[in-house]
This record gives C-alpha cells, structure tokens and sequence, in this order.
C-alpha cells in the first residue's frame, strides 16, 4: 500500500468527513450506555501541516484553513473546530488556542469527542502508520490499536461488548475494486452486527461508479442506508471533484442534521459556487 493521507490532511474531504462523524458521535452519545467506535483504516492519528509532505499538495487550504476562518459556524461545526484547536494545544503544549498546525485523524477526533464510558478500537495495516498511531494512543486508556486489515477487524471486533457502536470504513482506495471489497465486508459485518451504525466514506470521481456502488447496496443490504454527497467541483471523470458517506443505520433525526450542517459547509468550501450537496435515504 502506497497511500500517504498526510497528503490530503485537512483536505475539503476530510472536513466534510469529520463533521459528520462530529454529527455522529453527538448523536450516538444522546443515550447514556457506552458506545464502542471502531476505525477500519485509522492512519497515524495526527499530520503535520508544516511538514515538507503537507506543502507539496497544500490541501488544507481549500479545506479546514477556509472553515476555521468562518464566522459564526453552525454548533456542530463549532464542536469540530473547537477539537482541532483542543488537539492543537496539547501536541504543541500551549494554553489555549495554538496555532493551526496538526490536522488528526479520525481516530484521535473520535476519541476527543467520546466519553469515558466509552472506547476505540482502530486498526492500520502500513507498518510506519500503525506505529505513529500506537505512540498518540499511549497515554489515553480505552484505546486499542492493532496492525490489521481493517476488514478482517470487522470480523475480529464485531460485535462489541457494549452491543453500542460506531464503524467507520475509510479505505485508501488504491485497490480498483475497493467498492465491491466494501460492499462484500459490510454484507459479513452486518451478520455479525446488524444494529451497528456504519460510516462508509468514498470518493467522488465518476458518477457512474457511485452508482454502481448505490445499486449494490440497495441490493445487498435492507438496513436503513444514508446517502451523502458533497462536491465543490463539476462532474469531470477521474478526478476528485468531491467525496460521499453512506451510514447505515443513521440514528435519529440524523438526515435532519446532516441537511442542515451541509449548506454552510459547502457555501464555505465550494469554489465559484460549482458542485452540489445532498443527503437522502437510498430506496
């Protein structure tokens, strides 16, 4: 695997991605029994804006450099921003509000935004990764971090002991048939756990393969299925113009937030107003 996410840290992708799983987490929490969140492909918890990688493809200024300059943002957007800050300060050790210079990953946002009751397992197969992500989660209990294939932790994992859970699946999509590898790992997790809220991120780069993608699972799957769409570029094929989530199993009231946190998002983001928005439930 030759994925690099440093690359796209703090990319419009990854805000898009991590406000949702801000929405999520909120959502899940509203009940007080534990929740256990599971990380298929967490990365190495935190990137380096500054670092010679980062600047080479500066992605973080169409992305969390523009949110974080946003007025009045939306609360569930606030919550967001005021991780990145909180994470900031204790990787440069200030007081209060460093400087934007680290972007986390999932895993570390997520374990910011849970309670103590609550805990983490995250799994990461590139060795130089896994062992940057074992050394974030050193100090923090409830944490678990295994180098494995995110898709046989599914099978490892599921289903937790707090029968309460959270599954983000977020491959590198390297592999041309990371869709149907996705589509035939949630048919054998929701055997093992069917009640689990599974957040399935992907890119957006031709819309016929999201559809392909919509029609499997549509055939496969009969839980509830959110999909969420977000781009800020035209429909031009083979090139990222914008990234997507399928929760199945979204809680209450979430296709409710989500509409309401993606107008402000994209008005943000967008460059000169192209690409679109949308969250619905696939039939």
């Amino acid at each position: 695997m030759n994925y690099r996410h440093i690359y796209h840290a703090g990319s419009f992708t990854d805000v898009v991605k991590h406000v949702i799983l801000t929405a999520l987490i909120h959502l899940l929490s509203r009940k007080d029994t534990p929740l256990c969140y599971i990380d298929t492909h967490a990365g190495s918890g935190y990137y380096d804006l500054s670092s010679e990688l980062s600047a080479k493809t500066k992605e973080y200024t169409l992305g969390i450099e523009k949110i974080i300059q946003c007025e009045n943002p939306p609360a569930l957007v606030k919550r967001y921003l005021d991780c990145i800050h909180n994470i900031n300060n204790q990787l440069t050790h200030a007081k209060r509000f460093a400087a934007l210079r680290y972007y986390p990953g999932s895993p570390l946002i997520a374990r910011h935004l849970l309670r103590p009751q609550d805990r983490v397992i995250a799994c990461e197969l590139q060795l130089q990764e896994y062992q940057t992500l074992k050394t974030t989660f050193d100090q923090y209990k409830n944490v678990a971090i295994h180098h494995l294939d995110g898709f046989l932790g599914l099978k490892a994992f599921l289903p937790p002991k707090e029968r309460r859970g959270l599954i983000l699946i977020d491959p590198p999509y390297e592999d041309p048939d990371e869709f149907t590898h996705i589509a035939h790992a949630l048919s054998v997790a929701l055997k093992r756990f069917e009640t689990g809220c599974y957040a399935i991120w992907y890119p957006i780069k031709q819309h016929s393969q999201t559809e392909h993608f919509y029609a499997t699972l549509k055939k496969e799957i009969k839980q509830p299925k959110l999909a969420i769409e977000f781009t800020i570029y035209p429909d031009i094929a083979n090139h990222l113009n914008g990234c997507g989530m399928i929760i199945i199993n979204p809680p209450w009231q979430c296709d409710e937030i989500i509409n309401e946190l993606l107008p402000w998002i994209w008005n943000a983001l967008t460059i000169n107003q192209q690409g679109h928005y949308s969250a619905y439930l696939l039939a």
